[in-house]
């Protein structure tokens, strides 16, 4: 019997790895059947009915009433279940990426899903012979924009974060090489990952509204939060465009794109960009979005993480004057 209780411990990772991949699979297979509407919409509302129960729910509900203290409880919990609802929408959407972003570059006005606005900076940064850099944040349906560069045929490549689930995650990503162009996984060397694409004059997007332990302290909703710096750092560096792009939820599957003109970054007194300044402007940027539309953002993040701000250092004191008497244990000295 402790033989079997061994082996089966050993086994029930794979066997749990397996059933979640069916599960996936058979999720996706059933939102393809139902179609984009219908799925976004079942998604929707079954996520919106779900998450109030769960544990993430005291999160929202935490972080809206600390972004919008004017807002009455009502008005918080109403905001908290669209964003359940976005969610629920943008995971079922995954089955359709490949045919939810639907843009005719002949023809703009023909898509039934997507409207663009800024698409002449798609252009500029194709053409224009050097590498660019695109921030975004998780609005609406987020994974929108890497396809867009690629149907504007723009050499860019998205960095994300894979799911925890091993099985989710591979077929997540498998979705998103079907309909995107390059992809970086965050985690240990993907820094040098991402400078390589710089340095060949590639174009880099990355979704920047998440806690970064690493990272640099900005102030987002009037509080302090630590931010990925690597985005003002490699336009320090490289000298080259920041825009930013973001994502709204009109109704449904439709949805409005916008493409920022480049960033007029603060720079410090040698000239450089100073990359503290750069990504207060980012965050700042992506703060006025969800404003907007503070229903389409992603509130169950713990995006406000005071304990794990660098604590502040403690002046040093004085030196004392010669002369003067210090305690010690014991007798008094001079020193």
């Amino acid at each position: 019997m402790l033989r079997l209780a061994l082996v089966l411990k050993r086994q029930l990772p794979r066997l749990a790895g397996v059933a979640m991949v069916l599960l996936i699979r058979s999720l996706f297979w059933l939102a393809r059947r139902l179609g984009s509407e219908r799925a976004s919409a079942v998604g929707g509302r079954l996520v919106r009915t779900i998450g109030p129960f769960l544990p993430a729910h005291r999160t929202a509900i935490a972080n809206l009433r600390a972004a919008f203290p004017e807002h009455d409880a009502a008005t918080i919990r109403a905001l908290a279940r669209q964003a359940w609802d976005n969610l629920g929408r943008t995971g079922a959407e995954y089955a359709h990426l490949h045919t939810l972003f639907d843009l005719d570059l002949a023809d703009l006005a023909a898509s039934r899903h997507i409207t663009v606005e800024g698409e002449g900076h798609f252009a500029d940064l194709r053409d224009d012979g050097k590498a660019g850099l695109i921030f975004s944040a998780h609005l609406a349906n987020w994974e929108l924009p890497a396809i867009c560069a690629a149907k504007f045929g723009l050499d860019a490549t998205a960095i994300f974060r894979p799911p925890n689930d091993a099985a989710a995650a591979r077929l997540v990503q498998e979705v998103r090489r079907q309909t995107m162009g390059g992809l970086a996984a965050s985690g240990q060397g993907a820094v040098f990952a991402m400078q390589g694409v710089v340095d060949r004059g590639g174009h880099l997007g990355q979704l920047i509204d998440q806690h970064f332990t690493r990272g640099v302290v900005v102030e987002f909703f009037g509080r302090p939060v630590l931010v990925n710096p690597l985005l003002a750092k490699l336009a320090r560096h490289y000298e080259c465009p920041v825009h930013g792009v973001r994502v709204i939820r009109r109704e449904g599957t439709r949805f409005h794109l916008e493409l920022t003109p480049p960033l007029d970054l603060p720079r410090d007194a040698e000239g450089a960009i100073d990359v503290q300044g750069a990504m207060q402007m980012m965050t700042r940027t992506i703060e006025d979005w969800i404003r907007e539309n503070p229903g389409q953002w992603l509130w169950m993040h713990r995006r406000w993480r005071p304990n794990m701000l660098p604590k502040a250092k403690a002046d040093p004191a004085p030196p004392a004057d010669r002369g003067t008497v210090m305690p010690v244990a014991g007798p008094a000295a001079v020193s």
